[in-house]
């Protein structure tokens, strides 16, 4: 699982490498990815709104 969150940090940043982009897709199981993806980009989400909101007051 670690892997995964590694994986999906990457891509969010841009900075995944070919290599380990190809074997996500060759070895990775898509449902993982997907599940990974939604939960840190609302993590993202959440964190943006809470900062908005400490520096709002």
């Amino acid at each position: 699982m670690w892997r995964v969150i590694k994986s999906v940090l990457a891509a969010f940043l841009g900075v995944q490498k070919e290599q380990r982009r190809r074997e996500d897709f060759e070895q990775g199981r898509p449902l993982a990815f997907i599940v990974v993806g939604v939960v840190m980009g609302l993590l993202f989400v959440v964190g943006v709104a809470a900062v908005a909101i400490v520096v709002a007051r």
